[in-house]
């Protein structure tokens, strides 16, 4: 309850302006590795098949430590929750050209093509979707990603599954 609280405290920041995003460099690939860790249990006790993949080692990208947390937390809880037993979910990172790539991919339900702006958007919920939610977990993700000069974005379709991806620059 606190955690969520502190969310919505954290959001109100973001909105009014007020919240200072304190960026250093990180090895992302480590912190993708340390949150894959810490939902792999998670997912095995649901016989989700969980896996991370990487191109290298290590690639270093300035963040926001805490507000990553978040953003790669919601992602994540949103992939197991949304994808039934015996599915795979894959997150890991990807070095393009002038940007790296952050992605959480699952082969759950999907989301209907129609929804995908509105996902990003403050209370939204996908009609019909049974898992509980406030509908303010991507809205966070996107505005925290946005102030680091980022970009979340969202591919799915019903019955494929979503790929959810983090473009931050390098």
């Amino acid at each position: 309850l606190r955690e969520l609280i502190t969310e919505l405290l954290d959001f109100r920041k973001q909105e009014q302006g007020h919240m200072k995003v304190k960026v250093s460099p990180h090895n992302i690939v480590h912190f993708l590795y340390e949150n894959y860790l810490i939902f792999m249990e998670y997912a095995s006790s649901k016989q989700i098949n969980f896996n991370f993949e990487k191109d290298t080692d290590s690639l270093e990208v300035w963040y926001d430590q805490k507000q990553m947390q978040k953003v790669i937390n919601n992602l994540l809880s949103n992939a197991i929750h949304h994808s039934p037993e015996n599915s795979r979910i894959i997150v890991g990172a990807v070095q393009h050209e002038k940007a790296v790539e952050i992605f959480v991919q699952d082969f759950g339900r999907g989301i209907d093509p129609r929804y995908h702006k509105s996902i990003f958007e403050r209370y939204f919920r996908v009609p019909g979707t049974k898992v509980q939610g406030s509908g303010l977990g991507l809205a966070i993700s996107k505005e925290f990603v946005e102030a680091r000069g980022g970009t979340i974005s969202v591919e799915s379709g019903i019955g494929k599954g979503s790929r959810f991806s983090i473009l931050l620059p390098a």
